[in-house]
């Protein structure tokens, strides 16, 4: 699905007029097409299912020592920084870190991928929630492991800007696949500073 710029060129116009404001004054003669622009790149992730997001970033590489693992050999990549937009406001999701972590299965990914695969999940208009979600299927996807883990931590703009305005709310959601699940020592790797 290719995003319709045309068609948020006419809708950012009748927002702008919807507001009492002018889209052809000065300052916003080129704004529609700007914002077009911008939705083309932030929601960029919308274009592409978590399968073939997957296909994007499968660089993996296969090691004859890593048949064999154990609770302690597991690949962390903490603090990803990202952001997303609340599908409920379309308010931004911001100052947000992303952890993930795996227990190889024979095969490692590309430790960019993992960073890759995390800013095109969010390239999506989200839930704090999913992101975590689509984040571990995709990396099942890619390196066979079942064991995954996911932790995020973020800002919203729906809380802190607008409503509540609870400037220091952070909301921290957690998706734990596989030995993730009940291994509160492979937990807590994620959390480690």
């Amino acid at each position: 699905m290719a995003i319709d710029k045309e068609a948020i060129k006419e809708h950012v116009k009748g927002i702008l007029i919807a507001l009492g404001d002018n889209p052809d004054r000065e300052g916003l003669k080129e704004t529609p097409d700007r914002v077009a622009r911008m939705y083309e790149e932030i929601f960029e992730g919308m274009n592409y299912t978590n399968e073939e997001i997957g296909k994007m970033f499968d660089k993996t590489f296969e090691e004859d020592g890593l048949q064999q693992y154990h609770s302690s050999d597991v690949v962390v990549v903490k603090d990803i920084e990202a952001f997303s937009y609340c599908e409920h406001h379309m308010a931004l999701m911001y100052d947000m870190k992303v952890s993930v972590a795996y227990i190889p299965n024979g095969k490692v990914l590309g430790l960019s991928k993992i960073a890759r695969i995390v800013d095109m999940v969010t390239k999506r208009l989200q839930l704090q929630e999913r992101i975590g979600q689509d984040i571990a299927s995709i990396m099942e996807q890619v390196t066979d492991s079942k064991d995954i883990g996911v932790v995020i931590e973020a800002s919203h703009s729906c809380m802190t800007a607008r409503g509540i305005k609870k400037n220091n709310a952070k909301t921290i959601s957690t998706t734990f696949r596989g030995r993730f699940e009940h291994d509160m020592a492979l937990q807590n790797r994620l959390f480690l500073k």
